[in-house]
């Protein structure tokens, strides 16, 4: 246990301190004026000071922390306490968004740096992987209040709990999979287009499921 969260507090370390030490040795070379906003093409359409690049890595630093304190402590602030069933996703979710932010903290800074970089290109394998490891550990969450697909059907019924989330991590690690490697092939604006059809797709999926097995299984 000791040896985990030292492990924890290293990647945690490097996820947040990587983009500031990165901006740092940086800073003194770049242009007052920096790109701050990128299309869905990732050209740059936004400037400002490059002053904008020190709040913007330091606010995605605290989401990125504040995501795996929210992670950490969900299970005392759920009333049924049932969140603390699942601490093994809920740590390794908290890390991984730690480590998600870090690197979206990294291919912003260097699209500021560099103008010939696309990180649309990184931005959206980047988000897709996000899925598949979520539907990887889908599985294993406990019926509560705060994590998973929280239908009033599967809230009720253990077993749609069970099914809803046996389907869902299935979809969300094939879509994840398959999100990744056609934003890798596609043009940047068909790649957002796919992403985001393959995201509506995964979350109203299990959904509908959760309805239908209800219905099917309603007494």
């Amino acid at each position: 246990m000791k040896n985990n969260q030292s492990l924890n507090i290293i990647i945690i370390l490097a996820a947040l301190g990587m983009p500031l030490v990165y901006l740092a040795s940086v800073y003194s070379f770049l242009p007052d004026t920096v790109p701050t906003h990128f299309n869905l093409e990732g050209k740059a359409d936004g400037f400002g000071e490059k002053s904008t690049l020190i709040f913007t890595t330091i606010l995605l630093d605290v989401v990125g922390l504040s995501c795996y304190f929210l992670m950490k402590f969900l299970p005392q602030i759920d009333p049924k306490k049932s969140a603390g069933q699942s601490p093994v996703f809920l740590n390794k979710i908290g890390l991984v968004l730690v480590v998600f932010m870090g690197i979206l903290n990294m291919i912003i800074l260097q699209s500021a740096v560099n103008s010939s970089f696309n990180g649309t290109k990184f931005i959206l394998p980047l988000m897709s992987l996000l899925f598949v490891f979520m539907g990887n550990y889908m599985h294993t969450i406990k019926p509560n209040y705060f994590a998973g697909f929280r239908t009033p059907w599967a809230l009720e019924d253990p077993d749609n709990w069970r099914a809803t989330h046996l389907l869902a991590g299935k979809i969300w690690v094939i879509g994840g999979l398959v999100a990744a490697i056609l934003s890798l092939v596609l043009p940047s604006v068909a790649g957002w287009i796919v992403f985001t059809a393959i995201t509506v797709i995964i979350s109203i999926v299990p959904f509908i499921f959760s309805y239908r097995y209800y219905k099917k299984h309603q007494s």
